[in-house]
């Protein structure tokens, strides 16, 4: 039987029950892996399908905006952490009291104990200066990769990969450590690694900085409900 062309569209069926499940159980296990990451390296193969998951994302006028720059070097860990230091420190003293020391205590460690970092970047002139769907937003093209670091979070749940996401850092410093260009915007730096235990709840709530809102008072029906601009 002759492969059906690319244009030929193919059934839209359901999920499998079974299939249906490990879905949903990679959406609600998923975590944000501060510290608990194990040094065995990554298979190639292995990050090559975490990287084809995320390269499968979606993206505004399928213009694909992302590039994945792989950090295993130590060095280079070593002065991204560094990076990351200084600007924690930073923001540990926007914060008071015990909400500062409880900042403190949350270990941040990926980049020195993971074995593999990937700097995720968007460039906003891939697909030219006028792109299809983002004529009257702009930063579709951020949305767009952001959901390519999600697929690829994903998957890395499904093959037992811990993945954490490291935010606090100036670009200019990462940008000068990885010689990225000054019109590429940063969007994710992810360290990666084999993990053999997860936090139950999402840590954050774990260790009392906050908790899940109540997904009932987040949904609203055909208007928004509650305060408007004009109200406050």
């Amino acid at each position: 039987m002759r492969p059906l062309p690319e244009d030929h569209p193919v059934r839209a069926e359901a999920f499998s029950p079974a299939e249906r499940r490990a879905v949903y159980r990679a959406i609600e296990t998923r975590r944000d892996v501060r510290d608990e990451f194990l040094p065995d390296p990554l298979p190639d193969d292995l990050v090559g399908r975490l990287l084809a998951a995320a390269h499968n994302a979606p993206s505004v006028g399928f213009m694909q905006p992302w590039n994945f720059v792989l950090v295993r070097d130590p060095a280079i860990r070593a002065a991204a952490h560094e990076a990351f230091c200084k600007a924690n420190a930073e923001a540990a003293e926007m914060f008071a009291g015990e909400r500062q020391a409880l900042y403190r205590s949350l270990k941040l460690e990926g980049i020195r104990k993971a074995p593999l970092s990937i700097c995720v970047t968007c460039d906003p002139e891939r697909g030219g200066t006028v792109v299809l769907g983002r004529t009257h937003n702009p930063r579709m093209d951020v949305y767009s990769t952001v959901c390519a670091v999600q697929n690829l979070w994903l998957a890395a749940r499904a093959e037992g990969v811990g993945v954490g996401w490291v935010s606090i850092f100036h670009d200019c410093d990462i940008k000068a450590i990885l010689g990225i260009p000054e019109r590429i915007e940063i969007v994710a730096w992810l360290c990666l690694g084999y993990v053999d235990r997860l936090y139950a709840a999402p840590e954050l709530a774990v260790k009392g900085w906050r908790q899940r809102l109540p997904l009932e008072d987040l949904v609203f029906e055909d208007r928004w409900r509650g305060e408007t601009d004009d109200q406050l």
